[in-house]
């Protein structure tokens, strides 16, 4: 009996501090798991807390990004509203300059009628003008087709000119058609008499150059042939004014001679064209140096000569459109 007294004592004593011991430990880990879910709960509030401040921060962007935004739409607010302003002053101006000109324009009934009758005398000065116009142009075509008829025909008589004299000593000048004789050859010294020696000479050429300007083919384009004369440098100007009109008019009296080489009928028709001029000696010929280029001195054999050329009615013709330019 003693010794299961014993023995339930000892179970009893031992019962007490295993249920002692259970309870700590379900104690234990209680408290385990509530630092456990403490350390879950922290760490999601961490979590949480990292993403809204994330957040924030780009909130704190955005509304940066807004700001700026914000603060270039009131710029250009402010620019819209200077432009505004500055179109409304620009409108009030034009307003104003609109009514000044309503002003200005606003005639009365006379000054109105008056303008209208200017008007019409206008118009009817201008279909006058304009009538003169047309007729003052088809002078000009007219004019400028009979030019144009003649275009090319001093070349033309040119050419036939020195096919004439291919062949002889005396040379015609390319540009004008001249010949030039030289009056050492023709006359004796201070005399405009023709020598016998010269009247061959001329009875050769004269009619071979009068022949071509007064062929059909080029006598309606002649408007003058002329024989001038011309001296050196020698003597006294009237002098040899005197001296040069002197052997010009010796040389035309020789080719109006029916004797030395010219039909009557040339004859008649070179009365009609020929002029005889003298120059004394206002053109004289200037010698040349070795490059061709004329000098300052008078070469005074080559100045004594007469000059027969021919003048064309193109320079009339010229002149005639010179003159209806000048009158539009």
């Amino acid at each position: 009996m003693k010794v299961k007294r014993k023995n339930r004592e000892a179970f009893a004593e031992h019962s007490y501090w295993q249920s002692y011991s259970d309870m700590m430990a379900a104690l234990l880990l209680i408290f385990v798991l509530i630092i456990a879910i403490t350390l879950a709960i922290y760490k999601q509030k961490t979590t949480d807390l990292d993403q809204a401040r994330t957040e924030l921060a780009k909130s704190q962007e955005h509304l940066s990004a807004t700001q700026k935004e914000l603060d270039g739409a009131m710029k250009d607010l402010e620019e819209y509203k200077a432009a505004i302003d500055k179109s409304n002053e620009e409108l009030a101006n034009s307003l104003a300059e609109l009514q000044l000109a309503y002003a200005n324009a606003a005639l009365t009934q006379d000054e109105l009628n008056k303008a209208y009758l200017e008007i019409e005398n206008g118009q009817k000065e201008l279909t006058i003008a304009q009538g003169e116009l047309n007729a003052a142009q088809q002078e000009l075509s007219t004019t400028k087709q009979e030019l144009e008829n003649i275009v090319g025909i001093r070349t033309d008589i040119i050419g036939a000119l020195q096919t004439t004299f291919h062949n002889s000593s005396m040379s015609v000048d390319a540009r004008t058609g001249s010949i030039t004789f030289s009056s050492d050859v023709l006359f004796r010294y201070n005399s405009a008499t023709l020598s016998a020696e010269s009247q061959k000479t001329l009875k050769e050429i004269i009619p071979m150059y009068l022949d071509v300007l007064l062929q059909d083919r080029f006598r309606e384009y002649i408007a003058e042939i002329i024989i001038e004369g011309h001296t050196d440098t020698d003597g006294s100007y009237k002098e040899n004014m005197e001296l040069s009109y002197q052997r010009a008019y010796s040389v035309a009296k020789f080719c109006l001679d029916s004797k030395n080489g010219l039909s009557e009928e040339k004859i008649e028709e070179l009365m009609v064209l020929l002029t005889v001029n003298g120059r004394s000696f206002s053109q004289p010929v200037y010698e040349k140096d070795a490059f061709g280029r004329e000098t300052d001195q008078v070469d005074m054999a080559a100045s004594r000569r007469v000059e027969i050329k021919f003048r064309l009615k193109e320079d009339e013709m010229i002149d005639k459109i010179s003159e209806i330019l000048k009158q539009r």
